[in-house]
């Protein structure tokens, strides 16, 4: 079959399809709450891996996989000198994650495979579906690994050498789970890139809205916080003669959520991981190490935000005697998308009678790299009251299969069905 003798503009994923393949995954590190923790170059994630590549293969797509374990499943085109139109997202989660966050995006374009293989369709330029690694940053830091990789953002030695919390490297662990291929990373052509995804937020099921077309991504700055004080026991000694790390981190801690506060509407500050030391009941902690992200649409606002973060630093370690390290770990500016992709969703949503708005993502995603590599579009789905990085995280499977046919258009505009 060729576009002269059917109609593409009539394709659709099936839905029931895309559903199970979801679902079949999620079982692999699955939780009791119906979540799944499936870390970065575990042996679970391994098994997912090993999973969506025998997906790739039934479907006849060529597999292959680069030096920070990125990996490329190809549907060829008619012109195969083409640099390819890729589609994809991650299946690493966080540790209390869910079934959808990145899976999705994946698995969606493994379904928009299977719909074209299924119509016979042929495309001028080659399809791939890719999955990145260690996006989450849940078991390694930096974030968006392998796609930072991808789009030179992060060095490939500097990714290897990364080591989670028991000491484990990336290069190690991705040599012992089978994924530490040949290629380099920045080899790999790409002539545009969309990724469709759960929103993770609640703007889109406020406005009973099946589609968002994102228009880019919040810059985002991480730190690590290191408070040291001088443990000491609880009874003994007076509260005018403690040096307690727990309450200078503290204070910090909330000076991270008054510097957000202070640069509405985009400002967000986090602190999401905190480890005390001893993490005793009666000792007064000496050390306290926590984590900090700010973000902010605006590069200017966001440098703003960091500098204000390291005055409170600053002020907190005069006044209190205590000693505080503030260490940046990872950041990025704000990212827009291609103006062509985006208009190229809208067109696709909207010609499939699905009402859209534009919006920007609160998040980071692997979009934001291969930004810097190729035009990028992304497209956003609703999940349930907005929750994701959640076991609890959840989309309807209306929406999963409204948002894997815009992506099925606007792939297919793009590769140019012949």
């Amino acid at each position: 079959m060729t576009a002269s003798s059917s109609d593409v503009r009539d394709l659709h994923v099936d839905g029931a399809r895309l559903w199970d393949s979801l679902m079949t995954l999620a079982r692999v590190g699955a939780t009791p709450r119906g979540g799944v923790a499936r870390l970065a170059l575990t042996d679970l994630d391994r098994q997912g891996r090993d999973l969506v590549v025998q997906w790739g293969r039934e479907a006849g797509l060529a597999i292959t996989v680069d030096q920070i374990g990125n990996v490329f499943m190809r549907r060829q085109g008619r012109a195969s000198a083409l640099p390819p139109v890729v589609a994809g997202s991650h299946i690493d989660t966080q540790p209390t994650g869910g079934k959808f966050d990145g899976n999705y995006g994946v698995l969606a374009a493994l379904e928009v495979v299977r719909t074209l293989n299924d119509a016979g369709v042929q495309t001028e330029a080659p399809i791939e579906v890719v999955f990145w690694t260690n996006e989450e940053g849940s078991r390694f830091v930096p974030v968006m690994m392998g796609s930072g990789v991808f789009a030179g953002a992060i060095a490939l030695e500097d990714a290897w050498a990364a080591r989670d919390l028991e000491g484990r490297t990336v290069r190690e662990e991705l040599a012992r789970i089978g994924y530490l291929g040949q290629r380099p990373p920045r080899a790999h052509p790409m002539g545009a890139y969309f990724e469709v995804h759960i929103e993770q937020g609640p703007l889109l099921e406020a406005a009973g809205l099946p589609i968002g077309v994102v228009t880019g991504t919040l810059g985002v700055r991480w730190f690590d916080c290191t408070v040291t004080g001088m443990e000491a026991h609880a009874g003994p000694t007076p509260m005018a003669l403690r040096r307690d790390a727990m309450q200078g981190a503290s204070a910090l801690m909330q000076e991270v959520v008054a510097i957000a506060h202070r640069h509405p509407p985009q400002g967000r500050g986090t602190v999401g991981m905190v480890q005390v030391f001893p993490n005793s009941r009666n000792v007064i902690p000496g050390r306290v190490t926590f984590s900090v992200d700010l973000r902010n649409d605006d590069d200017a606002v966001l440098d703003d935000m960091a500098r204000a973060l390291q005055e409170a630093a600053d002020r907190l370690a005069r006044a209190s005697g205590l000693q505080v390290a503030l260490t940046p770990v990872s950041s990025y500016p704000a990212q827009p998308f291609d103006r062509e992709c985006i208009a190229l969703i809208e067109r696709s949503a909207r010609a499939l009678g699905l009402p859209c708005q534009r919006m920007t993502s609160g998040a980071g995603h692997d979009a934001v790299y291969t930004a810097r590599r190729a035009p990028t579009g992304m497209i956003f789905i609703p999940c349930k009251d907005g929750i994701s990085h959640n076991e609890i995280e959840d989309a309807a499977p209306h929406h999963v299969e409204a948002g894997a046919n815009v992506l099925l258009h606007a792939v297919l505009a793009s590769a140019r069905p012949c």
